[in-house]
């Protein structure tokens, strides 16, 4: 089971599964991005009319390609660049997926619905200050990774908590 969601420092915006069997190429994640769009202009209004929000998402085939890009640059969104296999710099595999694996480390489920619901309760629960504190911690790798120049660290000179 794969989820995909989207989220600001107020809380998640959008999130769906991806079913069994579907293949996650270009032409499904501009669905994807559809859905993304009617969902900021829904729940985050003043963002969506000032065109404010931006998009960060990683660098695989389906997010970069041709498609999805002219896609982005019609709307008239902007997307925070993400370096190749930067994965200190993607919130949700520093955040979102460990506390979501944590609060589920242990349970049994009977059915991938469970699993599915019991996974956007707990996303959905996460605090608004925790979610402030973790972009401000992103804004921090971002400023660490800008001033090393590029180059590999990692262990005790880039923790921020």
């Amino acid at each position: 089971m794969l989820i995909g969601f989207f989220f600001d420092w107020k809380g998640i915006v959008h999130y769906e599964f991806v079913s069994r069997g579907e293949t996650v190429n270009k032409e499904f994640y501009l669905h994807v991005l559809k859905r993304l769009r009617e969902a900021m202009r829904r729940k985050r209004p003043e963002a969506w009319t000032n065109t404010t929000w931006m998009l960060n998402h990683e660098n695989s085939p389906a997010h970069a390609s041709l498609l999805i890009r002219e896609f982005l640059t019609k709307h008239e969104t902007t997307v925070v660049p993400q370096p190749p296999y930067s994965p200190d710099l993607a919130l949700a595999d520093l955040f979102l997926f460990p506390k979501l694996k944590s609060s589920l480390k242990g349970r049994r489920f009977q059915m991938a619905e469970e699993i599915e619901e019991n996974s956007i309760r707990d996303l959905l629960a996460i605090p608004q200050n925790t979610l402030q504190d973790e972009f401000q911690n992103w804004r921090k790798r971002w400023e660490w990774c800008i001033k090393s120049g590029g180059e590999y660290f990692e262990g005790e000179n880039f923790k921020f908590r």
